[in-house]
């Protein structure tokens, strides 16, 4: 019997500092998030960032944090139920981090007799940090625990035209009666390390004007290349005009060189040019939550404003979107006739 899981980033239970600080224990000891010896990272978050960092995060939680709980959380499982209601198979939910883990979906799923598993993360570009390590957690769990389950996985699908579409529809559906001059894609950042071990051809990526737009089999899994097609294409299937849309990166970490331009950066750089009217989308994330409700929605428009910006537009995400459920649950009814 097949069944599908869909995993997204994870939550912590509550804005509790406490929760909060064991939530990003997990999170950032991740090595492919942040990928320097244990000793270095146990180091910069056990000796650092976890003294510091949580109760700060848990009064950024503490702003989007609905009656129901994580925003990240009840959209997610929004999106799982309406799935659910679309697809033949048994579909659960997972998150990387937190109490929601890729264990406990997995035995959900054989609990009902699922023998083959279509893993999704939830995430429209491979990344070391998203989709990586969502992947090599799954492959290890299923040689210690689950040895008979076959498991496979859903590629990247920034560039599926059904998912191009969806996202474009949903863009145009909020800026149709918006007078914006400036259209910004912002997307999460990575270190531009995680750009080149990602390069499977060890020598292509150069994180220049070039290399993401020559053809290479980097492209795969590189996450850069995959962030600037997304924009491209939704671009030209909303056929927006040169020099009225552009992409950044936000939330970057520490004092390496992260992915260029940065969000911030470019949300100040705009109003103090001119820009009064702005609108800006998040199209690494499928689901609205810390990074795009707090992050964007209130430090970027604040931002905006203190450079001289009028009118900020943020766009949801997908989240539980009918024409996104479609899609989503359409990918799993065809691997599950094609499989």
């Amino acid at each position: 019997m097949k069944g599908a899981l869909l995993v997204n980033l994870g939550s912590p239970d509550s804005t509790d500092p406490k929760d909060v600080k064991k939530y990003l224990d997990e999170f950032l000891m991740d090595p492919r998030v942040i990928d320097v010896p244990y000793w270095l990272r146990s180091f910069i978050v056990r000796g650092i960032v976890l003294n510091t960092r949580p109760k700060k995060s848990a009064e950024a939680y503490s702003k989007i944090w609905w009656e129901e709980g994580s925003p990240l959380i009840v959209i997610s499982e929004k999106l799982k139920g309406k799935v659910q209601d679309k697809t033949r198979m048994p579909v659960a939910l997972a998150m990387r981090y937190g109490s929601m883990t890729i264990k406990k979906g997995i035995e959900e799923l054989v609990a009902k007799g699922v023998d083959e598993v279509l893993l999704i993360p939830l995430y429209p570009q491979f990344a070391m940090a998203t989709t990586e390590t969502i992947l090599v957690l799954a492959e290890e769990l299923q040689k210690k625990h689950f040895p008979e389950l076959k498991v496979t996985s859903l590629p990247a699908f920034y560039n599926k035209e059904e998912y191009i579409k969806v996202l474009s529809d949903s863009i145009q559906d909020k800026i149709k009666d918006l007078d914006y001059e400036h259209l910004l894609f912002s997307y999460h950042g990575v270190p531009e390390r995680h750009i080149k071990k990602s390069d499977i051809t060890k020598s292509h990526c150069k994180i220049d004007k070039s290399c993401c737009v020559t053809a290479s089999k980097a492209h795969e899994f590189c996450y850069r290349h995959q962030c600037l097609e997304t924009t491209k294409q939704v671009a030209e299937k909303l056929n927006l005009k040169e020099g009225t849309y552009s992409t950044s990166f936000q939330s970057r970490l520490g004092f390496d060189p992260w992915l260029k331009p940065y969000t911030d950066r470019t949300i100040e750089k705009l109003g103090l040019e001119g820009t009064k009217k702005m609108a800006i989308v998040t199209p690494a994330f499928v689901s609205d939550c810390l990074e795009t409700l707090e992050e964007i929605a209130m430090e970027g428009e604040e931002l905006f404003h203190e450079v001289g910006g009028k009118e900020f537009t943020t766009i949801p995400c997908l989240n539980d979107d009918e024409n996104w459920v479609n899609v989503l649950s359409n990918w799993i009814n065809d691997w599950e006739t094609n499989n």
